[in-house]
């Protein structure tokens, strides 16, 4: 997938009078990127338990057969067979194309907050805020803190999270951006109210994939974020932060069902040893 491959493909499928800037493109194409690889790390992790009960169970079974019937140990045979193939499917596909990307290089660089947040706002308010009629609000209370950190990667979450806000509130709405100083690191907040039907509403400008959106308004599992948070939660990870994703319950117009999402990353983030 290339920048602008993409780019022009969503200008094409957008709705009249909404047009993807070059770098929110670009921002689209790296939250999809990561979040191919948080499912994938998703079906590595969830098939490996089943295929190790179906093993263990296999030996079991195995003891309890007649040794000498033919057919029970052809099935004990086709039990473990089965397991290894998808073993190594596992090990060769999904395992194999995630190497490249599993690790997350950052470039670390000293920078002021303040900028990367007007920087950050003005993409998303003059594209898909702007199209959906969605008002964004920075409630800052920073000065002139700085962050050791990757900031490109940090505008990207901070893009995301902004951008999911706005593909799911409905047209109009507000979305409020709150970020502070506290012990030592930044507190990014994006507050607003889900509409699920404007989410998924096709007629509306939206910048997400359908099915990450779809998959959006989907219970969680264990605290388990949306898929499309992936590159969120590996960004602040990768800077010795987290990424938390509250539920989300649609609103009623007038401030119910509000939804959180918030990024907290150390000021004192360093290259790791």
């Amino acid at each position: 997938m290339t920048t602008s491959s993409t780019g022009a493909a969503d200008v094409q499928s957008a709705p009249a009078g909404f047009a993807i800037s070059e770098r929110s493109a670009h921002l689209r194409a790296q939250t999809a990127l990561f979040m191919r690889d948080h499912v994938l790390s998703l079906v590595s992790h969830d098939l490996r338990g089943p295929l190790n009960a179906i093993h263990s169970w296999a030996y079991v079974l195995e003891r309890k057969l007649d040794a000498s019937d033919p057919n029970s140990q052809r099935a004990i045979a086709g039990i473990r067979s089965g397991v290894d193939q998808q073993v190594k499917l596992l090990e060769t596909v999904v395992d194999a194309t995630r190497a490249e990307t599993k690790s997350l290089a950052l470039a670390y660089a000293p920078f002021s907050l303040h900028p990367l947040l007007d920087e950050t706002i003005a993409e998303v308010r003059t594209g898909l805020a702007r199209a959906r009629g969605v008002e964004i609000r920075l409630d800052s209370q920073l000065a002139t803190e700085q962050l050791n950190g990757d900031r490109e990667r940090l505008v990207a979450a901070l893009w995301l999270m902004l951008t999911f806000a706005v593909e799911a509130g409905a047209p109009g709405a507000e979305v409020a951006l709150s970020t502070r100083a506290d012990a030592g690191a930044w507190h990014a907040s994006v507050v607003y109210e889900p509409n699920q039907a404007a989410l998924n509403d096709a007629a509306l400008p939206h910048l997400l994939e359908a099915f990450a959106r779809k998959q959006a308004g989907e219970p969680r599992e264990a605290k388990r974020i949306a898929w499309v948070f992936a590159l969120c939660k590996r960004v602040a990870e990768a800077h010795g932060g987290s990424f938390e994703q509250s539920d989300a319950v649609d609103g009623d117009g007038n401030g119910n069902g509000v939804a959180t999402l918030t990024l907290r990353v150390p000021f004192s983030a360093s290259v790791p040893k």
